[in-house]
């Protein structure tokens, strides 16, 4: 098989032989390359690393109710604190007009006032920071061209969901300003837990999506790095075998993605404060189904709404249900393990699958008994902020077991490309010397 010139002559590597560790290399239709850069990799898990942070902040700032300490929203000007006692006296003048202080804070004063303002600030202040720190360089590597296209687009997405997650989280802050929360037959002052959910669930779509999409970019460099070996792995991730396990584990990562909504319905509504044994629920092991189906929470006369209300407003149901599906998790986290230790599967699965399987088991654990110590405990914080951790962490181990089992047809469009060029030239970016 003839050598390539630059493997005959010596001549420096063409951007087709540089190392995975150099810029990525340009396609030849677009000005795009066909790699991203390692460092976009490691900011976007880095990135990912910010989100998981304010995600547990955030549920601090909930657990001390300190949420509703800052009633405007001024996403730039909002970035100072007050400098000086009057402006304090200012601010606290602000949150001395809301519900939450009329009917539950009359006798604070104003150094606990601090306390909580502080840990609101401090939970905007991370969001403008997450969202400068990755607009900005985001905008560098799309002009310079250090990411693919299809990287590039999602960088633009992620970037407006950052956004996007800014206003949601202002718009749940405002439920709980309402000025009908003033009336004394209305709910204790606090946020919708509907608004509430779907803050958390944009916090960890937009960590899913760092975090896989930085992976992404370390695979295909692991594609560069060495094709062969890809499109082994990619052989056996093909099999016919192996899709009802892929499958399996598609249906847990949704699974544990409503299982986090669940605890977020529980967490809006107080509901762990209620029923705090294990396994039981007062004297059963569900409350009484009066109590689950009350008529109360139904808003229509007929009733037609009894059902789906009393699920996402009744405490009593709402920590029943997410019971259920935390046992539910915890059971199907058992089966995928032992699912992959058994039959063909553990025949042919990758090793790295395995041991993904195993740490998830490790996760799931972890999240059962963090869950059951804070409803026993009722509710500590530093349990209950632990246990909202621990339901990413969850999520990101059963993320990361989903990534090993894919290989996208980008990726396997890569191998095909640099196998082909491997053919003609086995040493990458080495010096071969003809034979005589």
């Amino acid at each position: 098989m003839p050598l390539s010139t630059a493997a005959t002559t010596g001549a420096p590597a063409t951007a087709s032989t540089a190392s995975p560790e150099s810029s990525a290399t340009s396609s030849e239709d677009s000005s795009f390359p066909d790699t991203s850069s390692k460092v976009a990799a490691y900011w976007l898990i880095a990135s990912a690393v910010s989100v998981f942070g304010i995600v547990v902040w955030g549920g601090l700032t909930r657990l001390t109710e300190s949420g509703l300490s800052i009633t405007e929203w001024k996403p730039v000007t909002g970035a100072m604190p007050p400098r000086n006692e009057e402006d304090w006296e200012a601010e606290f003048t602000k949150y001395r007009a809301s519900p939450e202080y009329a009917r539950l804070n009359p006798n604070m004063t104003l150094e606990e006032f601090k306390k909580i303002y502080f840990m609101e600030w401090s939970h905007r202040l991370w969001g403008r920071f997450i969202g400068m720190s990755f607009v900005i360089p985001a905008i560098y590597f799309v002009a310079r061209r250090r990411v693919t296209k299809r990287v590039a687009w999602n960088l633009v997405g992620i970037a407006g969901l950052i956004g996007f997650q800014g206003f949601i989280g202002w718009w749940m802050v405002a439920s709980g300003l309402r000025d009908e929360l003033f009336s004394p037959g209305a709910q204790p002052p606090r946020v919708s837990q509907y608004r509430l959910t779907a803050h958390l669930a944009t916090a960890f779509v937009c960590y899913s999506w760092m975090l896989l999409t930085g992976l992404s970019i370390l695979r295909d460099l692991r594609v560069r790095a060495d094709p062969a070996a890809a499109a082994k792995v990619a052989s056996t991730l093909s099999l016919p075998a192996l899709r009802p396990f892929r499958f399996a584990v598609m249906a847990l990562t949704a699974l544990v993605f409503t299982t986090v909504l669940s605890g977020a319905l529980v967490a809006g509504l107080d509901a762990g404060l209620i029923y705090n044994e294990f396994p039981m629920m007062g004297n059963g092991i569900t409350p009484p189904r009066a109590e689950l189906w009350d008529a109360h929470y139904s808003r229509k006369p007929d009733h037609s709404d009894l059902w789906w209300r009393n699920m996402l407003e009744n405490p009593s149901l709402v920590q029943l249900d997410h019971r259920i599906l935390a046992t539910t998790t915890f059971c199907a986290v058992m089966a995928l393990f032992a699912f992959s230790r058994t039959g063909r599967a553990h025949a042919l699965l990758p090793r790295n699958v395995k041991k993904g399987a195993t740490g998830v088991v490790h996760l799931v654990l972890m999240q059962a008994t963090l869950g059951i110590c804070t409803l026993i405990y009722m509710v500590p914080t530093h349990l209950a902020a632990t246990h909202q951790a621990g339901s990413l962490a969850l999520l990101t181990g059963v993320l990361v077991l989903g990534h090993r089992l894919r290989m996208p047809k980008s990726t396997m469009r890569l191998i095909q490309k640099y196998a082909a060029k491997g053919a003609h030239q086995p040493n990458l970016g080495s010096r071969v010397t003809p034979k005589a």
